[in-house]
């Protein structure tokens, strides 16, 4: 038996309907590198049933969304220009304090990368671009979805990081980070693993833990042809094979 991975889902409404879903992409990357068996989440706050979604998976997935996080959980001011989804915020705040006290492997993507900084402590940039960062981390609309999601530019690796490991002791690697908002200071548990060009960081693990993996960029669109995203998934899904049959990653 494969183990199960909660991905955690977006809430929108696409005209009168209320949805909660997540990409195609994220669970098909779980799916055939990872080798696990994804369910899907929903944003609720529904504060009992987190421990029952802890209970019910071995790992977790926080994948990118169209929203941002809300600014006043880092201490900032609120945007009403700001897209925002408060249940997802909500539901993944907590589940992700709790698969870092019980060890559960844990892997957040673009908004989930930001989600992680923000829940052990850390605070964001609401607007990279506006804070004086110059490499292009936006998405173009205007483009065809695969091309949305090309190598955007390059980013170094911490010397004996995680993700040098991954990526088999290369200390530079291209990615397609798309992104508005970005780490401003990173909480006090994460350490860095990869910074772009500019200074921004785009990479960041929990410190003590056996598998807590943040990144920027979208791995998971790009797991037929990159080496790194490749490792990236297969990693994760070891580490909830190992969680799922030793209770520990």
């Amino acid at each position: 038996m494969k183990p199960l991975v909660g991905v955690v889902c977006d809430r929108f409404f696409v005209g009168e309907y209320d949805l909660h879903s997540a990409k195609h992409s994220y669970v098909r990357a779980l799916m055939t590198c990872a080798q696990v068996s994804p369910v899907l989440i929903p944003a609720s706050r529904d504060v009992e049933a987190v421990a029952d979604y802890l209970d019910g998976v071995n790992g977790l997935l926080f994948p990118g969304g169209a929203s941002n996080v809300e600014a006043r959980l880092y201490g900032g001011a609120d945007d009403a220009d700001m897209l925002v989804d408060p249940d997802r915020d909500h539901v993944a705040l907590e589940l992700m304090r709790g698969a870092a006290a019980r060890g559960m492997p844990l892997f957040g993507i673009c908004r989930g990368f930001q989600e992680m900084n923000v829940a052990f402590g850390g605070t964001l940039h609401p607007d990279i671009h506006a804070s004086g960062h110059s490499e292009d981390h936006l998405e173009d609309k205007r483009e065809a979805l695969l091309a949305r999601y090309r190598y955007r530019h390059e980013i170094e690796l911490a010397d004996d990081g995680a993700l040098a490991t991954l990526a088999g002791g290369a200390r530079r690697v291209q990615v397609n980070s798309l992104h508005r908002q970005g780490v401003a200071k990173l909480a006090p548990q994460l350490a860095v693993e990869a910074r772009a060009p500019d200074g921004l960081i785009e990479a960041i693990r929990l410190e003590a833990h056996p598998f807590a993996l943040g990144v920027q960029w979208h791995p998971e669109a790009m797991v037929s042809s990159d080496a790194l995203s490749r490792a990236l998934f297969e990693s994760f899904g070891a580490s909830c094979r190992r969680y799922a049959t030793r209770g520990e990653a």
